[in-house]
């Protein structure tokens, strides 16, 4: 692998993950050419700008963009390194879509040459990496492709997945340890060495599949749990209990710490990588899958409470307080309180007030609808009826004073007021 300053790096996708791993590895003073489908987004990142809100992108991307480290383009450019990090869906049905890794691979094939490294980053099911190589060696006959774990090649596969918080990235991905898996071991090894440019955190060499599996195992722990949560709190309201307190006290005993509960799960790995487990072995995957039924049952559940709310105060407007999938970020990615508020758009139409600090621009999902974006202060002003979905620090400073009066569904428990315990101690 060429020295740091020489090295040339394509990463393929700029989005939430892209661009940010992109501008870390320019950071170090490598050549990297970010590939995009979209034209806007390659020409705001070519301009020293974003498109995406992650804390402290901006400046990073002006300032390796100026630097001339990092330019993006459609198309990919020969280099040393290749890094693929577009989205993985899933269809109707919950089958894997790794249609845009399939996509990535023949984008990159007609530009490989020997001694070149592909690491594959996005959350796939196991197996994909095996895939993206047999993609690429029916692309590339002129070379040789890792099969086994003693293969020498002239092309290295290996698969490494993101495991960062959003509004956290840039500190993550360089502090988290790294599980680096190879279709071969002088794969994993490469991809180490090239990680080694800018992780600190350790890097853990494995197979491409259990490195596959490993992420996917991560998200649908906490997918697990969040339906545990979930399904307490509709427990509790079927009891008339508050759910919140229930939870502050059991969360006292030393080995129990149960999660919040909200109106679903969102994200595209939460949301979306359980399924990837299921699909793979759905007859013994069977609380992965209740859990994922759970958590997006839940949505509909929100949007029944915040509803029968609604329909108490015929006439009264109604603010959403909340789209993005989580709080204090942009990214409205399988978001629940999306989900539930475009389900109130569409049944109450003009009423609804959307209200999201970080976006500008209304959704697609609420066109047609009659539904307006709102400032907080305009929307707690007009509305009666307030259905807080994300717990938003602008949120979390809204004063009983302000909600004085008003109907409230919170999902979120931001706004349940610390209640007295009774103690039976002497």
């Amino acid at each position: 692998m060429p020295a740091e300053a020489q090295l040339r790096v394509g990463v393929i996708g700029l989005g939430y993950i892209g661009l940010p791993t992109a501008a870390v590895i320019a950071r170090t003073g490598a050549r990297v050419i970010g590939v995009d489908v979209s034209q806007r987004v390659v020409d705001t990142i070519n301009r020293g700008e974003i498109h995406i809100e992650e804390a402290n992108l901006d400046a990073l991307v002006h300032q390796v963009v100026s630097s001339g480290h990092l330019t993006a383009a459609r198309t990919p450019e020969p280099c040393d390194v290749f890094v693929i990090a577009v989205p993985t869906p899933f269809h109707d049905d919950h089958r894997p879509d790794i249609s845009y890794v399939l996509a990535a691979a023949d984008a990159i094939a007609p530009v490989l040459k020997r001694g070149d490294l592909v690491i594959l980053e996005s959350t796939s099911p196991v197996g994909t990496t095996e895939g993206m190589r047999d993609r690429l060696a029916a692309a590339r006959p002129d070379l040789s492709f890792p099969h086994g774990w003693d293969d020498a090649a002239d092309v290295a596969i290996a698969y490494c997945p993101e495991r960062v918080l959003p509004g956290k990235i840039l500190h993550e991905l360089v502090a988290n340890d790294r599980s680096i898996g190879g279709i071969g071991r002088s794969c994993a090894d490469r991809a180490v060495a090239f990680y080694r440019h800018f992780v600190e955190g350790e890097c853990i060499v494995t197979t491409a599949r259990t490195a596959e599996m490993c992420k996917l195992v991560e998200n649908s722990f906490r997918d697990v749990n969040i339906a545990f949560a979930n399904e307490l709190s509709i427990v509790c309201d079927t009891l008339k209990l508050d759910v919140w307190e229930v939870i502050r006290l059991a969360n006292r005993h030393p080995r129990v710490n149960i999660l919040q509960p909200g109106p679903g799960v969102g994200g595209h790995c939460i949301a979306v990588d359980p399924w990837f487990i299921v699909h793979s072995d759905p007859a013994n995957a069977r609380l992965i899958r209740t859990a994922r039924e759970v958590n997006d049952g839940k949505i509909d559940y929100s949007f029944d409470r915040a509803a029968a709310l609604a329909e108490s105060a015929p006439g009264a407007k109604i603010a959403c307080l909340g789209l993005a999938f989580k709080p204090n970020i942009d990214d409205l990615r399988e978001s629940p309180a999306l989900r539930v508020a475009q389900l109130l758009a569409e049944r109450f139409g003009e009423r609804v007030r959307l209200v999201e600090p970080h976006i500008d621009t209304l959704p697609r999902a609420f066109e047609g609808t009659g539904a307006q974006l709102a400032p907080l202060d305009a929307a707690l002003a007009e509305c009666d009826v307030l259905v807080l979905l994300v717990d938003h620090d602008a949120f979390k400073a809204v004063s009983p004073a302000q909600r004085a009066g008003k109907l409230v569904h919170d999902s979120r428990g931001i706004w349940t007021e610390a209640r007295a315990v009774i103690s039976t101690g002497g």
